[in-house]
């Protein structure tokens, strides 16, 4: 079946190529006629913190006729896939130029045919962090290019350590003993992630398994690979906290916000979380100011962030390009950072002696994304979290033995690749 596949993959490329123009005599795309410059609409889910106006503002200044209109979407990732897919299937009357989108939907987005395959030699890939370019990639191709990246942290209770001459954790046992013996000691609960069914809860997941040194699919989500003795490893991890107490029931309906305020309120002793967490956590008005300190994961971290591509149906693709270009460039990049507190693509900003001092976590977010590794990828991801979602909630919350739970994983990813 993988030629298949394989065939059919190719034919989207070619499909796809020619709708471009990029293939030889088949210059049907509108920048033939001379359109492939003018005005832009670009998509995002909501922009919680108001970084991004003032950044196009920057582009509509010195770009007349190729200002850009931003459509901001729902904060709630499933909402702002869905809209950006019903706009990208209505190829005829899509609104939507260019796109910002969760780097797990690279895959899925370019095997519907719905972005389009982006040239290398545009963009500037070599000044990135290593290993961000893969989130934009599919089937050998770029699809997209790295905007912002993210790798979760492991923050902790500095002063509890200190007090105790504890180092912080470097494997997740050590972790396990701490949160089972010194959180108590100071009233304290153990440890918690982002463990709701919904992308968070994948990740989480997705950290567990790669930390115990398994995977859950190969071959762009061709081939399971979930069902071996590190995926029962790093599920029965999570499962194991629940069952013996030290990740509260709690921590089973907490989300990025609901996992941050239980640290910044005191009642954690180490969380699982994005950088920002790290921030809020540390500023003034926290009940943990001057208390936090933050490490890489005790194993390795999925990466996030997000990637900005290209319409299939895009009105003028040259300017879309163009768009990214400046989006991705370091003046901009630093200011994404330090407007938006969102960590760049851009490896020299981690090396800034000025943000260093301004952004103490970037060294130790630095190293956490060079060790981490992507989602799973497939053009089917939404099924596959879903079907990650549920799998390890019942092993989480004792429904399954962490055994049973990688088995039917393994079933129900098959069944899914096989559609």
């Amino acid at each position: 079946m993988r030629w298949i596949h394989a065939a059919g993959r190719g034919l989207l490329v070619l499909l796809v190529l020619l709708a471009m123009g990029v293939v030889s005599g088949a210059r049907t795309d509108r920048a033939a006629s001379g359109d492939g410059r003018g005005p832009l609409t670009l998509a995002t889910a909501g922009d919680l913190t108001g970084y991004l106006g003032p950044l196009l503002d920057g582009w509509n200044r010195t770009h007349p006729g190729e200002e850009v209109t931003l459509v901001e979407l729902p904060d709630s990732a499933d909402e702002t896939r869905a809209q950006m897919i019903t706009d990208l299937r209505d190829a005829g009357r899509g609104r939507f130029d260019v796109l910002n989108i969760d780097v797990s939907w690279t895959s899925e987005f370019a095997a519907g045919g719905w972005i389009r395959p982006l040239p290398r030699d545009r963009f500037p890939l070599d000044a990135f962090l290593p290993g961000v370019v893969d989130t934009a990639t599919y089937d050998g191709l770029l699809y997209a290019v790295p905007y912002v990246t993210n790798a979760g942290l492991l923050l902790y209770r500095a002063d509890v350590l200190d007090a105790e001459g504890v180092a912080p954790p470097r494997t997740w046992a050590e972790l396990e003993r701490a949160a089972k013996t010194l959180a108590p000691a100071h009233g304290l609960d153990g440890y918690a992630g982002q463990f709701l069914p919904y992308e968070g809860l994948t990740v989480n997941a997705a950290e567990a398994v790669y930390s115990a040194g398994g995977t859950i699919l190969g071959d762009e989500g061709e081939r399971v690979t979930v069902d071996s003795r590190a995926a029962r490893e790093g599920i029965g991890f999570l499962a194991r906290g629940v069952r013996d107490g030290w990740i509260p029931q709690e921590a089973l309906t907490y989300k990025e916000e609901e996992s941050k305020q239980a640290f910044q309120d005191g009642r954690l002793l180490f969380l699982r979380n994005w950088p920002y967490a790290y921030v809020a956590a540390s500023a003034e008005g926290s009940a943990v100011a001057g208390k936090v300190g933050a490490v890489p994961l005790p194993g390795t971290s999925v990466l996030g962030g997000s990637n900005l591509a290209v319409a299939a149906h895009a009105r003028h693709p040259d300017s879309a390009a163009r768009l990214i270009a400046y989006l991705t460039s370091e003046p901009v990049q630093r200011q994404v950072l330090t407007r938006g507190a969102l960590p760049p693509v851009r490896a020299a900003l981690y090396d800034d002696p000025g943000l260093v001092r301004r952004f103490p976590y970037l060294p130790t977010l630095r190293e956490s994304v060079l060790a981490a590794a992507p989602r799973p990828k497939s053009p089917r991801y939404d099924q596959v979290s879903l079907v990650v979602q549920a799998v390890v909630r019942d092993a989480m919350t004792g429904r399954q033995t962490p055994e049973s739970a990688v088995r039917r994983l393994a079933r129900e990813l098959a069944a899914v690749s096989a559609r």
